[in-house]
């Protein structure tokens, strides 16, 4: 699970634990294997130089969240993200590594216990359209698991579904519509509905808002905040906006090609990030008091998480970086109360 087996690998990154913890995420990795289709398998018997690769798609990965945080997840494109809240809400399943869920390994609990622990977990996808079956009514893409899963009854249901769907700002008059006769910030309403009704207690967001217009994204990120007071819920909020993660995030989390580089209080990050990645996402983030900035894109192309670069993943793009960046993994470590990076320019200071 380390990054590399030679003498100057750095140790597994980690967050220190708390007894408090909702969600721990323990040395998390996920890796994708490409097999050979037969016209590769094929041409590699011919002599062809074709090959079966491992995705690194997160590598790694160790964090702890609160009951009642809402912790944001951010990185580019392409820099796992999206997999590691997969992994947090049981629809992908870990390479390696383990999730406790209020101390307890999920992996480890009998089927029964696992069921009623992944219910407390559910996910809000980025596209609502995608995600929602365009051929059942809402009244049953709401309220079909609570009905599987024994929270309601056949008879009780319409009115479940009605009390849901008022909590998420939904006319329940509305509910015998398809998703198509929907606008798209009802669709995600409709989205957040159909988690909210199986009761969880922890919510992934992947890019919930990232689909929708300014305004209609405002009024969600409102909902999630009212809910969060009303119902005690905790969130993983993964975004591509530093605005969205500003407003709404009480820590932040930086994801590089698959590995965290920094985490930190949102409003302390946003001050003064200490990752060289970090910096140059904040520094290239538009705000009011930068109008007449010229904004440039990071330099360099993401490196292929097929082929993953040694030591520090980012050091081909760091204007700092040293000659112990291209052969040493940096350690996540915490280098002030609350905050941690991995970096080896902290070791200089």
């Amino acid at each position: 699970m380390t990054a590399s087996s030679s003498p100057l690998a750095a140790p597994p990154s980690t967050e220190p634990a708390s007894p408090t913890s909702m969600l721990e995420l323990s040395h998390l990795t996920k890796r994708f294997s490409t097999k050979l289709d037969f016209a590769e398998r094929l041409a590699k018997r011919l002599g062809a130089k074709v090959q079966e690769y491992d995705v690194h798609a997160v590598d790694d990965v160790s964090l702890n969240i609160a009951p009642g945080e809402v912790v944001g997840l951010v990185g580019e494109s392409g820099c796992g993200k999206t997999t590691l809240g997969r992994m947090v809400a049981g629809i992908t399943p870990p390479s390696a590594g383990q999730i406790l869920y209020r101390g307890r390994p999920i992996a480890s609990l009998s089927s029964d216990e696992a069921r009623k622990a992944k219910l407390k977990i559910q996910m809000v996808f980025q596209d609502p359209m995608a995600s929602l079956n365009p051929r059942l009514r809402v009244s049953e893409i709401i309220g079909e698991a609570p009905r599987v899963h024994g929270l309601v009854s056949r008879a009780g249901q319409a009115d479940y579904v009605a009390s849901v769907m008022r909590k998420v700002g939904l006319d329940p008059a509305y509910a015998a519509r398809f998703p198509h006769q929907f606008s798209g910030g009802q669709r995600q309403r409709i989205g957040i509905a159909r988690a909210l009704a199986v009761q969880p207690e922890f919510l992934v967001c992947d890019e919930s808002v990232a689909a929708l217009d300014v305004s209609i994204q405002a009024q969600i990120i409102n909902l999630f905040m009212e809910l969060r007071r009303d119902l005690g819920l905790t969130y993983l909020f993964i975004s591509h906006d530093l605005g969205v993660v500003e407003h709404i995030a009480d820590r932040t989390v930086i994801m590089y090609l698959g590995r965290v580089v920094e985490i930190a209080p949102t409003a302390e990050l946003f001050a003064g990030p200490n990752h060289p990645y970090s910096r140059a996402l904040l520094d290239e983030a538009p705000r009011v008091d930068t109008r007449k900035r010229t904004f440039a894109p990071i330099k360099g192309e993401i490196p292929s998480p097929l082929d993953p670069p040694a030591g520090c993943a980012f050091h081909p793009r760091c204007p700092l970086a040293l000659p112990r960046c291209k052969a040493e993994r940096p350690r996540l470590r915490e280098i002030a109360p609350g905050r941690l990076s991995a970096c080896h320019l902290n070791d200089m200071h």
